[in-house]
């Protein structure tokens, strides 16, 4: 028995509400599915010709159903809100939750599969894997691995989520908080500027969403004028976008500048062909 072609192809209207599936259906020259995204998108640069439809915890539902859309791709239980309003009129609904590399890999894994490009899927993930293996090899010529603290959010102070955990040890560094890496909310993360003191880190990357870090807030805490990191001058700046996304851009961009941070609070250097190639921070570029 023949099968209708209507039921055997793959969705060609989709919806991304959030950046990472953008960037990933990008990747496996599938963008053409791409129906809308997320207002915050700006990997690729040319995503952002699509209709915008949605923020992080809000969507132009109107919108999203003028479009069509036989699949929305969403994010994470923040999302869920969203999710139950397009199953309510109607709409096909995929929600990831990837929270570690391991995870972030699956994803993009499944997605392709979802769109019939599984072996192009299995060809990136294979790609993005042996980058990873070739910075965490560079890692291990470092002198010594550098205690790092990464803060997501300022006030009140929110140590990394899983994935940017991951990325650091893979990059030469020691987080200091990895009792908190499995913790999947924000507010479960909260730290105390006076503990984070304690633990003195070498180097604090900060990555402030939607925000410009204010590195003068950070040298400026309470009882952080000892902080290694600080007397040291080890306080970088990284984009959400390139850090804070569970897709590609954390396991490229994001995980070079990493490693480049790290590389120069140990007194090392970074193979060019591992050097990151997006906007860095301006005391990577010129501190002393």
């Amino acid at each position: 028995m023949q099968v209708d072609e209507a039921i055997t192809r793959y969705p060609r209207r989709i919806v991304c509400l959030t950046e990472e599936t953008t960037e990933t259906l990008y990747l496996l020259g599938e963008e053409e599915r791409i129906a809308g995204v997320s207002g915050y998108t700006v990997r690729p640069p040319e995503a952002r010709k699509k209709p915008r439809v949605s923020a992080f915890i809000t969507a132009k539902f109107d919108k999203i159903m003028d479009l069509q859309p036989d699949l929305v791709l969403a994010f994470s239980d923040l999302q869920a809100g969203i999710s139950a309003e397009l199953i309510k009129r109607g709409v096909n609904v995929l929600t990831f939750n990837q929270r570690s590399v391991t995870e972030i890999l699956q994803m993009m894994l499944t997605l392709g599969r979802i769109v019939g490009a599984g072996a192009k899927a299995e060809q990136l993930v294979g790609r993005l894997r042996e980058d990873l293996d070739a910075i965490a090899k560079s890692a291990e010529r470092l002198t010594f691995r550098p205690r790092v603290f990464f803060e997501e959010w300022f006030d009140p102070l929110i140590s990394g989520i899983r994935w940017v955990d991951e990325l650091i040890e893979i990059a030469g560094g020691t987080p200091i908080y990895p009792e908190l890496r499995d913790r999947k909310n924000a507010p479960e993360r909260i730290v105390k500027p006076e503990e984070v003191a304690a633990r003195d880190p070498e180097v604090v990357i900060a990555s402030w969403c939607g925000r410009l870090v204010q590195k003068r807030l950070i040298r400026g805490r309470t009882n952080w004028g000892t902080v290694r990191a600080v007397q040291q001058g080890h306080i970088y700046e990284i984009k959400s976008t390139y850090i804070l996304q569970p897709g590609p851009a954390a396991l490229t961009e994001g995980v070079r500048q990493v490693h480049a941070i790290i590389a120069k609070a140990a007194g090392g250097t970074v193979d060019p062909r591992l050097a990151p190639s997006e906007k860095l921070d301006r005391d990577l570029v010129t501190q002393k």
